[in-house]
């Protein structure tokens, strides 16, 4: 029963300091906020095309030593 009590208090401690922490958090703003999303989903679209364009020039090449080996 002890260890019950000993690990409750233990829950209850570890709220109790990480509602304090989450009060010590400085929070972005909205601005902040708009102009990293932006940034992120520039950055993925930008990545996408990058790697569409690699695959298919690899996918080219791959097909075309393909095709020198079994003429």
């Amino acid at each position: 029963m002890a260890e019950v009590v000993k690990w409750v208090q233990s829950t209850k401690d570890y709220v109790n300091e990480l509602k304090l922490e989450m009060r010590r958090v400085t929070w972005p703003n909205r601005k902040q906020v708009e102009g990293t999303t932006a940034v992120v989903i520039l950055s993925v679209f930008a990545f996408a095309a990058y790697f569409a364009v690699v695959d298919s020039l690899l996918a080219k090449g791959i097909k075309g030593i393909l095709g020198a080996f079994t003429k």
